[in-house]
């Protein structure tokens, strides 16, 4: 019966124990928010004249941007300039732009104003409804 109530005692020090060091732990440290660009310079890219750009900035080493370049390659028309901006060969327009994570889509209107943007890889129905959505324009009211 001793060593019952001597486990018994160990077992309760030890949630104890457990539950003042979790406590005592401190809060995480406040993790890194990426943001899309709100304005793009339409002589950056190609084709400034185009009505809409669809600007992919991505990198070599992504499994997930080369699925992404296939996603948006298709919505290339007249009216919307689809371009990789790889960053190996565009450095400067990463750093410019600030992009820390890829692949990032930009869908830019003709004054460069980001209309929509994705962080990560969409699916090829999001990206290809918020084409659609922005070259049809805002509904009337």
């Amino acid at each position: 019966m001793e060593r019952l109530l001597l486990v018994a005692a160990v077992v309760l020090a030890a949630v104890a124990l457990a539950a003042v060091v979790r406590r005592r732990r401190p809060q995480p440290p406040t993790q890194a928010r990426w943001s899309a660009p709100a304005q793009l310079d339409r002589d950056d890219f190609d084709r400034p004249d185009a009505p809409w750009l669809l600007a992919l900035f991505t990198s070599a080493t992504c499994d997930s941007c080369a699925a992404t370049r296939d996603k948006a390659a298709v919505l290339a028309s007249d009216d919307v300039v689809v371009q990789e901006v790889e960053v190996t060969a565009r450095r400067d327009l990463h750093d410019r732009y600030q992009i820390e994570v890829v692949p990032m889509i930009l869908l830019a209107d003709a004054e460069g104003v980001v209309q929509k943007s994705f962080l990560g890889p969409p699916s090829a129905t999001d990206l290809w409804a918020a084409v659609a959505e922005a070259r049809q324009g805002p509904e009337p009211a």
